[in-house]
C-alpha cells in the first residue's frame, strides 16, 4: 500500500477525475422529470452545483486566491456530497458560493481592487453558511470509511476558520492604483504591477474589462459606489500603457511565455508549513496538534526546544504523528495545479557523502569472510563489529550493504548461538535506518527469520527484532508482508510480557502495521483489545499513551470496536478526557467518538457517566481533532436525548 492510497477507496482517484465525474452530472441532458425522478435530482442537488463549481474557468485578477480557496474546498467534499440526500441547506449554500464565485469570473477587476471590501465580506457569509450547513450535517454517521470522515473535518475546519479570516488588503495595488489615479503622467512599472496583478494585460483583457464595468453601470443603475470615473480613467491609462508598450524581442516573447507556462498557483495557508512557510511535503502532527513539515520541527526539537513553535504550548511529548489526511490532500491538490513535489534527496545525499567509512575495503572483506565462512566465536565477533559499525553513521551502513553483509546477517538470525543472534538482528535494525537498505533486507527474506527471533529470541534480541519491523513498516507494502508473516501475535506477548522498553518498541510496531486494515483484523483476533483496555484501567503500568494511541487507530474497525464496547469502557475514557495529556484526551475522545457512532446505549452511558462536561471543556481547550471529535459528540448526546 503506497502513501497514495492513505484515503483509501477515494483516495486512488486523481482529483481530475472527481471534477471529471462531477462536471458529466452537469453536462447530461435535460429530461422531464416525473415526482419520483425530481425526488432523485433533489438529492443529487448538492452534487450538481458543485459540478457547476469545478467547471468554472481557473479564477483571474485580485480575488483569485479567495476563489481558488473556496473551490478547491468544495472539491474537497465530493465524497460528502456522493452520500447525501437532500440536504437543501448545504445545496443553498453551495449555491451561493457558485454565484459568488460566478460574480467574480464576469465582474470587473477593477472594481474588485477599489471596493472590494463587500466581496470580502460575501466570501466570509459564504464560508460561514456552508460551515453551518456542514454543523447541521452528521457525516460522521455516513457510510464512508473513517479516513474520509477525516478529510471531510478536515475541510469543515477549514470552512470555520475562513468564516472568520480577514485578508489584509493589497497594500502595494492600493499604493499603485491611488497614484495612477492622482498622477497625470503615469510611471510605467506601476502600471505593470497593477496590469498584472488584476490580469489586464493584453487588449482582449481590456475589452472584457470594459464590458464588464459597463455591464456593472447598468445594473446598477447609475453609478455604483460613485466611482466609474475613476474605473474608467484607470481603465483608459491602463489600454494606454497595453497599446504603448514596446513589441518584445523574440527571445522576450519565450521567456515571458515560459514565465506564464511555469508561474506556481498560490499555495492554500494549511498546506504551508507554519516554520518555513513552504509546501509541505512530509506533514507530521506534535503533541499540540499543530502541524509542521518534518524536517523543520525535527531541527527546532533538536536544538533544544520543549514547546510548539506556533502556540508556544509546552510539548508533553516529542513524538511526530505523520498527517496521512493532509499529506493526501496536498498531493491531491499539486495533480490539480500540476506541481511535482521536490523528491526526498536525503538518499542521494547519503550516496554522496559515502566516501569513506571506518574500515577500508580490505576490513570489510576480512569481516565479510568472517561471517561467511567463520566458526561460531568469529561470526558473533564479526557480527557485533558490524553492529557497532552501522550504529554510528551513514557512510557505515552504505558501504556495509555494498560489501553484501546484509544476507550474511540474515542466514545468523537462525544461529543457535543467542548472542550472535542478538548481534545480527540489531545490526539488521541499525542497517534499516537508511531507506535503500530496507528493500534489500526484505529481499533477502528477512521478515520471517525476524519474527521468528521475536517469538523465541533472548529479551534483548525480541526487542529489537521488534524495532527492525518497525523500521521495514515504514514502507507501506511492508506492512502488508510482514502481518502476513504473522508477527502480529509475538509483538502483543512482547507488549504484554516485555522489559519497559520491549513493551514501547512493540507498541510502536504495531501501531505501524496497523495503519494497513488487514492488520486491525489480525490485531483483534490476536486479542489485543483486552490488553490495552487493561493497560488503560491500570495507569500504573506506564503504558495509558500506548494504549491509547493504539484503541484509537483501532476503533474505527468493526470488530476491534464491539470487542472495546465489551470492556465497559466508559468511566476509564471520560477519566481520561477529563484528567489526561492533550493527546491523550484527543485520542480518548476520537475512541468514545467510535464508540458513540456505531451504538446509542454508548452516547447514553458516556452522558450518565459525566462526559459531557468533560467534552465542552475539552471544545474550548483542547488540539484541533479533539474539539472535532467532542463536538461530534455532543451532538450525538444531543440527537440521543431528543429521540
Amino acid at each position: 500500500m503506497s502513501s497514495s492510497n492513505s484515503l483509501g477507496w477515494w483516495g486512488r482517484r486523481p482529483l481530475r477525475s472527481i471534477a471529471s465525474d462531477l462536471i458529466s452530472i452537469r453536462s447530461r441532458p435535460a429530461v422531464h422529470l416525473s415526482p419520483t425522478t425530481t425526488a432523485v435530482a433533489a438529492k443529487a442537488m448538492p452534487a450538481r452545483v458543485a459540478a457547476e463549481i469545478a467547471a468554472l474557468p481557473e479564477p483571474r485578477g485580485p480575488m483569485r486566491r479567495l476563489c481558488g480557496d473556496l473551490a478547491r474546498r468544495i472539491r474537497l467534499l465530493a465524497p460528502l456530497l456522493q452520500q447525501l440526500q437532500g440536504a437543501l441547506p448545504l445545496a443553498d449554500a453551495l449555491g451561493a458560493a457558485r454565484d459568488l464565485l460566478r460574480a467574480v469570473h464576469d465582474g470587473s477587476k477593477i472594481y474588485q481592487a477599489m471596493r472590494g471590501d463587500g466581496l470580502l465580506d460575501r466570501f466570509a457569509s459564504v464560508n460561514r453558511q456552508i460551515q453551518l450547513a456542514l454543523d447541521a450535517l452528521p457525516y460522521h454517521t455516513f457510510d464512508m470509511p473513517e479516513e474520509v470522515q477525516e478529510q471531510v473535518a478536515l475541510v469543515h475546519s477549514q470552512f470555520k476558520r475562513a468564516a472568520t479570516r480577514t485578508d489584509p488588503p493589497d497594500a502595494q495595488l492600493a499604493k499603485d492604483i491611488s497614484s495612477a489615479l492622482a498622477d497625470k503622467t503615469f510611471d510605467p512599472l506601476a502600471f505593470t504591477r497593477i496590469s498584472e496583478k488584476l490580469q489586464l494585460q493584453t487588449m482582449a483583457d481590456i475589452k472584457k474589462e470594459s464590458v464588464a464595468l459597463h455591464e456593472m453601470v447598468i445594473s446598477s443603475g447609475g453609478e455604483p459606489d460613485g466611482c466609474v470615473e475613476e474605473m474608467s480613467s484607470l481603465l483608459m491609462k491602463l489600454k494606454d500603457c497595453v497599446i504603448t508598450e514596446k513589441a518584445p524581442a523574440p527571445e522576450t516573447l519565450t521567456a515571458r511565455s515560459a514565465s506564464i507556462k511555469h508561474r506556481s498557483p498560490i499555495i492554500p495557508d494549511e498546506f504551508r508549513c507554519p516554520i518555513s512557510l513552504e509546501l509541505m511535503q512530509d506533514p507530521v502532527i506534535v503533541s499540540s496538534g499543530q502541524t509542521y513539515e518534518r524536517s523543520c520541527i525535527q531541527k527546532w526539537l533538536d536544538s533544544g526546544h520543549k514547546t510548539c513553535p506556533k502556540t508556544q504550548q509546552p510539548l508533553s511529548h516529542t513524538s511526530l504523528t505523520p498527517n496521512f489526511v493532509l499529506k493526501s490532500l496536498i498531493a491531491q491538490w499539486c495533480e490539480a495545479n500540476g506541481i511535482e513535489l521536490p523528491k526526498n534527496k536525503a538518499n542521494s545525499r547519503d550516496k554522496k557523502s559515502a566516501k569513506s567509512s571506518d574500515y577500508d575495503h580490505a576490513g570489510l572483506v576480512s569481516l565479510m569472510t568472517r561471517l561467511r565462512g567463520g566458526n561460531q566465536d568469529e561470526q558473533r565477533a564479526a557480527a557485533g563489529e558490524i553492529r557497532l559499525l552501522a550504529k554510528r553513521n551513514v557512510n557505515n551502513r552504505i558501504c556495509i550493504a555494498e560489501a553484501g553483509a546484509i544476507p550474511l546477517l540474515v542466514n545468523l538470525l537462525s544461529s543457535s548461538d543467542p548472542r550472535t543472534q542478538e548481534h545480527a538482528v540489531t545490526a539488521l535494525l541499525n542497517l534499516s535506518i537508511h531507506e535503500n537498505n530496507k528493500a534489500s533486507i526484505v529481499g533477502s527474506h528477512a521478515i520471517p527469520k525476524i519474527v521468528e527471533v521475536l517469538k523465541t529470541g533472548s529479551m534483548e534480541a525480541r526487542e529489537n527484532a521488534a524495532a527492525t519491523l518497525f523500521s521495514l513498516s515504514v514502507v507501506d507494502e511492508n506492512k502488508v508482508t510482514i502481518g502476513g508473516a504473522g508477527a502480529i501475535p509475538p509483538l502483543i506477548n512482547l507488549l504484554c510480557d516485555g522489559s519497559p522498553r520491549g513493551k514501547k518498541d512493540a507498541a510502536t510496531a504495531i501501531f505501524n502495521l496497523c495503519i494497513y486494515q488487514g492488520n486491525k483484523t489480525r490485531a483483534v483476533k490476536a486479542g489485543i483489545v483486552i490488553h490495552l483496555m487493561n493497560f488503560l484501567v491500570d495507569p500504573t503500568g506506564g503504558m495509558t499513551d500506548e494504549a491509547l494511541t493504539l484503541l484509537a487507530i483501532l476503533a474505527g474497525n468493526p470488530e476491534a470496536r464491539a470487542v472495546i464496547a465489551q470492556s465497559d469502557p466508559i468511566p476509564p475514557l471520560v477519566e481520561v478526557i477529563k484528567t489526561g495529556s492533550p493527546r491523550n484526551r484527543e485520542n480518548a475522545a476520537a475512541i468514545l467518538w467510535s464508540l458513540c457512532c456505531a451504538d446509542v446505549e454508548q452516547t447514553r452511558a458516556a452522558k450518565a457517566a459525566g462526559a459531557e462536561d468533560a467534552l465542552k471543556e475539552l471544545l474550548e481547550s483542547g488540539t484541533d481533532r479533539a474539539k472535532r471529535k467532542s463536538s461530534s459528540i455532543l451532538e450525538l448526546m444531543r440527537q440521543a436525548e431528543e429521540a
